[in-house]
C-alpha cells in the first residue's frame, strides 16, 4: 500500500480496549505509546490483534504546541 501520510511509525499493538461503537488501539513505537480511536468495524476489518506489527499514520492538517 502506498499513502501520502509521511508520519509513518512502525510499532506493535499493545492493546485494543473496546467500546460500545470505538475501540482504543495502543501501539508501541519503541519506549513510547501512541493511542488511536478507530471504529468496531475497522479493528474487525484490518483483523487487528495484541502483539501484531502495526503502522500509526498521522495526518493533520494543524498541529499545535503548547508549554
Amino acid at each position: 500500500m502506498k499513502i501520502s501520510a509521511r508520519n509513518q511509525i512502525a510499532g506493535t499493538i499493545t492493546s485494543i480496549i473496546k467500546g460500545a461503537t470505538t475501540s482504543h488501539v495502543s501501539i508501541d513505537i519503541g519506549g513510547s505509546v501512541i493511542t488511536a480511536s478507530i471504529t468496531n468495524e475497522a479493528v474487525a476489518d484490518l483483523k487487528l490483534k495484541v502483539g501484531e506489527h502495526a503502522t500509526a499514520i498521522i495526518k493533520a492538517s494543524d498541529v499545535m504546541v503548547g508549554v
